[in-house]
């Protein structure tokens, strides 16, 4: 298991994330889309990148490549996705953080989340 977990920050906001393109439920516009990381994380492609976004998580993407030469940005690593996003999530509130993490949850507690386009509060 090599799925990653990273974080959208709240100042690039929701909206800007979501029409960055290829958003989960929308048909591939056949671009591919980066990710940049400080580091190079252990995964493969077709393995999961999970994003959070204001303490929720909100879905992943299948990786294609995680690409480390000749990147934009002085980053070390760049994540990169096509389409097939798939707006998910699970019952815990997770903190905003710097970098990537590994999945630690098992993915048998993952449930659809068809309303991740919207702000979330711990009110349920």
């Amino acid at each position: 298991m090599s799925d990653v977990v990273v974080t959208v920050p709240k100042s690039f906001g929701l909206q800007t994330w979501i029409e960055e393109g290829d958003a989960a439920g929308e048909p591939w516009s056949g671009q591919l889309w980066a990710y940049y990381l400080q580091s190079v994380p252990d995964i493969k492609p077709d393995e999961r990148v999970y994003v959070v976004y204001n303490g929720r998580l909100r879905g992943y993407s299948p990786l294609i490549q995680c690409k480390t030469r000749d990147l934009a940005r002085r980053a070390k690593c760049a994540l990169i996705r096509g389409g097939d996003a798939v707006a998910m999530t699970i019952p815990e509130t997770i903190i905003g953080f710097m970098g990537l993490r590994y999945r630690w949850w098992d993915r048998a507690i993952e449930v659809p989340f068809p309303e991740w386009r919207l702000p979330w509060s711990t009110k349920r």
